[in-house]
């Protein structure tokens, strides 16, 4: 490190303030003054008395980082890049001038990284400066972006209950009729094997007429209680209106499978229900549909035939005496 405690120029002081991040060479290429803002880039080292280039790799011009070929020259422009971590691009205009050089420097398009990097604040800058205005603009962006993503999040997630409201019956909880068609298209499309049950509440109009609104509810309620726990996570249990549910299984599903379910289902819903201390007494009658006995694999026209399908085996479910299930046969035709 070179010896530079020769007295500064008197215009030094003036060209500190002006110039924070300025350096003046000697005609070898040797600092022997930084500006206040320059001296930062690295605090620790020092930055006066050491060469410039082992400071700065220099890019442009390519000249073997031999600023001393520059002196005898004009003004020229510079884009360099610090040697040590982070390696920061700069960019400068180089000037001879009487006894050597002054070189200074910008972080251009790096300045917000810059100063991060380096700690700086508005002060570290000239008044002058456009920098200042640029990270007032930064910092105002941020928290324009910043309060622009809390609002998309507060609009996602009102659009999402949005959605979830429109899917889904208040009563109990459950997926209401719009999400029927949407999910056996699902399945169907994706080749699924399924079953879909139709029950109706067995006797609860008694309950509605006898006891009011509110016992009927209650039962609803119950009720849709009662098919959520008897069936898997994986398959949906819907409100359609009034006492009418739908229950889609996913498969693999057979005969077999649905015989036990609607057993299971039609037991639970006979044991009787409380309300206000008295017994509520129901039943359901079940008709279903397994996708694997239809030939056509075209969305809306299976959805069209199981759904009638199922409705004919519910009824020939409460013709029989109520309180039982039908599967529908496709050998019986009709």
């Amino acid at each position: 490190m070179r010896d530079c405690g020769a007295a500064a120029p008197p215009d030094q002081a003036a060209l500190d303030v002006l110039c924070p991040m300025h350096a003046r060479l000697d005609r070898e290429g040797w600092i022997v003054h930084a500006g206040p803002m320059l001296a930062k880039l690295d605090a620790r080292s020092g930055v006066v008395g050491r060469r410039f280039a082992d400071l700065f790799e220099l890019r442009r011009p390519r000249i073997d980082d031999r600023v001393d070929l520059l002196m005898d020259g004009g003004a020229v422009r510079l884009r360099l890049r610090l040697r040590q971590p982070p390696a920061t691009g700069l960019k400068g205009v180089f000037v001879p001038v009487a006894g050597g050089a002054v070189v200074n420097l910008s972080f251009g398009i790096a300045l917000q990284e810059a100063v991060r990097d380096f700690s700086l604040t508005a002060g570290d800058f000239a008044a002058t400066d456009l920098a200042v205005e640029m990270l007032y603009l930064i910092e105002a962006k941020s928290v324009a972006m910043e309060a622009s993503r809390k609002l998309n999040l507060r609009l996602q997630g009102a659009r999402i209950a949005a959605e979830e409201k429109a899917f889904t019956d208040t009563l109990t909880g459950l997926g209401n009729r719009r999400v029927l068609e949407p999910l056996l298209t699902r399945l169907i499309d994706a080749g699924s094997d399924f079953a879909l049950l139709n029950l109706d509440l067995d006797f609860f109009k008694a309950v509605n007429d006898t006891l009011g609104h509110a016992a009927g509810d209650h039962v609803l309620q119950q009720a849709a209680g009662i098919m959520r726990a008897e069936t898997r996570d994986s398959d949906r249990v819907l409100r359609l209106g009034g006492d009418e549910f739908v229950v889609i299984l996913e498969g693999p599903v057979d005969r077999a499978r649905v015989d036990d379910i609607a057993r299971r289902l039609i037991a639970r819903l006979e044991e009787p229900m409380r309300w206000e201390g008295r017994p509520l007494e129901i039943s359901a009658s079940i008709g279903a549909a397994l996708s694997r006995s239809y030939v056509t694999r075209e969305a809306g026209a299976m959805i069209a035939q199981m759904m009638d399908d199922a409705d004919r085996a519910l009824y020939a479910a409460k013709a029989a005496g109520r309180g039982r299930h039908v599967v529908h046969d496709p050998s019986e035709g009709g």
